[in-house]
């Protein structure tokens, strides 16, 4: 029996990426060198799928990295001379500002529990006055960096992208990055705002891990080359200067993922066939799916209390005897995630993206039934 795999990331592979293998092979697209027109001509086609699929304005480049996990060191390296301030509300988001702290950087910090989220209305507004009088948080004067992330993996909650857009409306003067790691390409960022988003590519877009994607607005390099000039370190081969001047031949700076790379284009290009609207509609069904099963079957919960805040991408169930569950749904050919860190043995992770069809969905859910 061959396993669908549920998990939140590797993820099951998006279903024409054998055949986009077995052309790569045809192709050598593993014996390309990254200095040659056929490169060039990967990597320029990946840009202007994902441009198109994302509508990313071309104000901002698309930088290329071993991981997302790469681009929390080099965004704080980069674009943070002092003081950052980041949203946590899981491991993820956690580890990000931990990162910070391991920079020398002053990392201020906004925590909830496992299972909130974050709301535009939280937040103290650039027009109010003081935060005593609202009861709100106050993003730092100081604060040069707000890390967001859409969608905490290892908890299933979002920051819904109306809420980042008109926070980041709030405090223009700021820089802003998320991380969009289980959630993109669902996601609606609007980059004329956003500064900077990342994600890797074994979750959502399906493809074997190894690859990171970095959108990086000119408000960051700016800041890259300010920092630059004034003496301080941003990093070596992939500080921001030197990736965005890779970037404007469409190169790297080392040897990249070439093989990665040509799948991911090849996959954006599945992807824009359907259309962003019609993956978020299919998304947007599946979860409801899964959600309704949560709700109704003894045994499961939502982990996310408020249902505007439950992720739509990573759907996380507080169950009795995870062990059990995992197993059941194994025996069944179903490959689901256990619970995060602390969590492993309360909650599964079930992974919502584009690869799995709302078919497969009724099939794990029937094999999870009591």
């Amino acid at each position: 029996m061959t396993p669908t795999y549920f998990t939140p990331g590797p993820a099951q592979l998006y279903p024409t990426v054998p055949g986009h293998i077995r052309q790569a092979l045809e192709d050598q697209i593993g014996s390309v060198s990254h200095r040659s027109g056929a490169f060039r001509a990967l990597y320029q086609h990946l840009d202007e799928g994902l441009r198109q699929l994302l509508s990313i304005p071309a104000s901002h480049a698309i930088l290329l990295t071993a991981s997302a996990t790469e681009v929390w060191e080099r965004v704080l390296q980069n674009c943070v001379e002092h003081e950052s301030f980041h949203c946590v509300n899981g491991s993820f988001s956690r580890k990000f500002y931990d990162f910070a702290g391991q920079l020398g950087r002053y990392a201020h910090l906004f925590e909830k529990p496992a299972g909130e989220g974050f709301v535009y209305e939280e937040f103290l507004n650039v027009t109010e006055t003081s935060k005593k009088q609202t009861g709100k948080v106050e993003i730092p004067a100081y604060a040069e960096l707000v890390a967001l992330t859409a969608n905490e993996t290892a908890t299933g909650v979002q920051m819904r992208a109306a809420d980042i857009n008109r926070l980041k409306r709030s405090y223009r003067s700021k820089l802003f990055c998320v991380d969009m790691v289980s959630s993109a390409p669902y996601h609606d960022l609007d980059y004329s705002e956003v500064d900077s988003a990342f994600f890797s590519v074994q979750k959502a877009f399906g493809l074997p891990a190894g690859l990171g994607v970095w959108i990086v607005g000119e408000s960051l390099l700016h800041k890259a080359d300010n920092l630059l000039a004034q003496g301080h370190s941003v990093g070596s081969y992939h500080s921001l200067p030197v990736l965005y001047d890779n970037y404007r031949k469409f190169e790297t700076p080392e040897t990249p993922n070439v093989w990665n790379i040509y799948l991911l284009g090849k996959v954006v290009e599945d992807l824009n066939r359907i259309g962003i609207e019609t993956l978020r509609k299919e998304t947007d069904a599946k979860a409801r799916l899964l959600y309704q099963f949560l709700d109704k079957t003894e045994g499961f919960a939502p982990a996310v209390a408020r249902p505007e805040l439950r992720s739509p991408t990573v759907v996380v169930a507080d169950v009795k005897h995870t062990p059990e569950v995992l197993q059941k749904a194994e025996s069944q050919g179903f490959v689901i995630g256990s619970g995060y860190g602390k969590a492993k043995d309360t909650q599964i992770r079930i992974a919502n993206f584009p690869a799995t069809s709302a078919g497969q969905i009724e099939a794990l859910l029937q094999a999870l039934r009591p």
